[in-house]
């Protein structure tokens, strides 16, 4: 009898700790309803192309803090990194084998949202919900200055531009990172025979233009708000050869089991869209880049 007592007893304790556990782990995995009851907005921010300057400030920082004004919580800025801003949404590695994407491991869950300069790519549409978007951009093939390849001419036809500005890489080194917006698996450049050179030594992609100014490989990729920034910052010293991709959409990203919070900031995107404080944290941030992409500016007015 003093043995089954003792076992009941063990099994009561187990279950208590399992359903702490889990009410924990749901708390942490919010959607709107929760979050205002909570009363804390937690934004998984990477430092990139002020989009999150690592100041406390920025273009998606900016943007999410008035959010958490809109729902009446406060904002908490949480900095990650590309290699596990999805884990960090999500509790769960996301891993993406030629376009197939599973999710392992279990791990504590950091965040409610990503805004962060976050490309809309097909596989992470698997496991996110995206916002409508918040920036546009494009992969930009880049040298440095002194390099003997002339940028394309360009043309009408974007899809034959992209052509020919992968027809200069050829048999020449192109300084890439994995598993961010640079990842050559998503433009097509992996298993064509390419000298493909990994960045390794950190996550920030801030680092490719000094990397490629030293010499570690002869071409790099940037996106679109990362080349206008570089190209201020290295004026003189480094050229835009062409483009690698079509226009891409930018745009924040929530856990399926968040529609509603989703939803929230797409309601919220509206009013700030109406009301000119989009426009001037464009101009604040980004300074020539209606330039680039004249047509979704106009479309976001």
């Amino acid at each position: 009898m003093r043995l089954l007592v003792h076992s009941l007893r063990a099994g009561c304790i187990t279950a208590i700790v399992l359903i702490v556990s889990l009410g924990t782990s749901l708390a942490w995995a919010a959607d709107l309803k929760e979050i205002q009851s909570r009363g804390e907005l937690r934004h998984l921010g990477i430092r990139y192309a002020n989009f999150v300057t690592g100041e406390g400030d920025g273009f998606d920082v900016d943007l999410v803090r008035g959010f958490a004004r809109e729902i009446g919580v406060r904002y908490t800025l949480v900095y990650t990194d590309f290699y596990t801003v999805l884990r960090d949404l999500l509790g769960h590695d996301v891993v993406n084998r030629g376009g197939t994407v599973t999710l392992e491991g279990d791990y504590p869950i950091r965040g409610d949202m990503i805004a962060t300069g976050f490309t809309v790519l097909p596989w992470r549409e698997q496991v996110v919900l995206y916002s409508e978007p918040t920036f546009p951009s494009q992969v930009l093939l880049v040298a440095p200055a002194a390099s003997t390849y002339a940028p394309i001419k360009g043309s009408p036809d974007l899809a034959l531009d992209i052509a020919e500005t992968r027809g200069l890489i050829g048999s020449h080194s192109l300084l890439v990172m994995e598993r961010t917006c640079l990842d050559p698996a998503n433009y097509d450049l992996k298993g064509k025979g390419l000298d493909l050179r990994a960045y390794t030594r950190s996550t920030n992609l801030n680092e490719m233009v000094p990397a490629l100014l030293n010499g570690e490989a002869e071409f790099t990729l940037l996106d679109v708000p990362d080349a206008i920034l570089d190209l201020q910052k290295w004026a003189g010293k480094i050229k835009v050869l062409g483009p690698i991709s079509p226009e891409q959409k930018l745009a924040a990203a929530f856990p399926k089991t968040s529609p509603e919070l989703r939803d929230a900031f797409n309601r919220y995107l509206h009013r700030v869209r109406t009301d000119g404080t989009y426009d001037a944290l464009v101009a604040k941030y980004y300074t020539g880049v209606r330039h680039y992409f004249p047509e979704f500016f106009e479309s976001q007015n």
